[in-house]
């Protein structure tokens, strides 16, 4: 039980560390709401379909934010909420199969969320 809760500690104390060290001010908008957020930026490499019906590897921008941060204005995200951020927008989209969110590690810290860029801010 201990151990546990000394992981869980480090998982939210990296991911607090992460978030003011490794993060940049993020724009999260759905509809006409919207709030600032701190949000880590990776990538994910998925398959997608293209015009032609052929299979192409694709890069999409994932999102790295704080359940603590997104959850209590938001709840999960949806696909079609914006995201601004550095100049651009980008827009929550699924994953054929992984969905257009999930769980970044364990104890449910942080949520990585997919998202496409669809034009500036």
């Amino acid at each position: 039980e201990a151990m546990g809760d000394l992981l869980k500690n480090t998982v939210q104390w990296l991911g607090a560390m992460r978030t003011s060290h490794a993060s940049s001010s993020v724009a999260y908008r759905r509809g006409e709401v919207e709030a600032t957020v701190n949000a880590t930026w990776a990538s994910t490499t998925c398959e997608v379909e293209d015009d032609f019906g052929l299979r192409v590897q694709a890069m999409v921008t994932d999102f790295l934010i704080l359940a603590e941060d997104l959850l209590p204005l938001f709840g999960a995200p949806e696909p079609g909420d914006r995201i601004a951020a550095d100049g651009k927008l980008y827009e929550v989209l699924s994953l054929g199969g992984q969905g257009h969110w999930r769980w970044s590690g364990p104890h449910n810290v942080s949520m990585r969320i997919h998202a496409k860029e669809v034009g500036s801010a």
